[in-house]
């Protein structure tokens, strides 16, 4: 049965600068796209999500292809639920972590079937890992109650975790787009 996290992530578009609206499919392709053009490098594959700080917010997710040393790509995805209130920062960071990790184990699954498939015409994809997920939480601030409770969560789905001030995708990258 797929979550209401799942449907929300998997439809719809994902925003990029370059490229406009991208379907999920289309954001997978680019990704692998980016690789291919130096496929010697090194490259990470990165997870986090913000919130507005509304009773109602909107969660925009963000998706980051790093190449090291040279910079990287992002795609964003903007969650909004419809009758759904969220009182507290605790819920709210729950729930960015949530749909991070639903999004990263949902894009970790279709990124190795997409590399394997390319290996198997000569590509060599071997050069990228996708085993970190950021977290909007930190040392200072309200939200240092809740890291271990945070990185356990993420630690659970097989990845590990990042937070302030190394958590960029989801402090400033997403942060962005709150």
């Amino acid at each position: 049965m797929r979550s209401l996290n799942q449907d929300l992530l998997k439809n719809g578009y994902f925003y990029n600068p370059s490229k406009g609206n991208l379907l999920l499919n289309e954001v997978l392709e680019e990704l692998f796209s980016y690789m291919k053009e130096k496929p010697e490098r090194f490259y990470d594959i990165i997870v986090g999500c913000d919130s507005s700080s509304q009773e109602e917010p909107h969660f925009p997710v963000a998706l980051v292809i790093l190449r090291r040393g040279e910079g990287g790509r992002f795609f964003l995805k903007k969650i909004a639920y419809k009758n759904r209130k969220f009182y507290n920062y605790h819920q709210r960071i729950l729930e960015e972590v949530y749909l991070s990790c639903e999004l990263a184990l949902f894009l970790r699954e279709d990124i190795e079937k997409k590399a394997m498939e390319l290996s198997e015409q000569g590509f060599n994809f071997s050069n990228y890992q996708f085993r970190y997920i950021h977290a909007d939480v930190g040392e200072n601030g309200q939200t240092r109650d809740m890291i271990k409770e945070v990185i356990g969560l993420i630690q659970g789905n097989g990845f590990e975790a990042k937070i302030k001030p190394e958590a960029y995708v989801a402090s400033v990258v997403a942060d962005r787009f709150t």
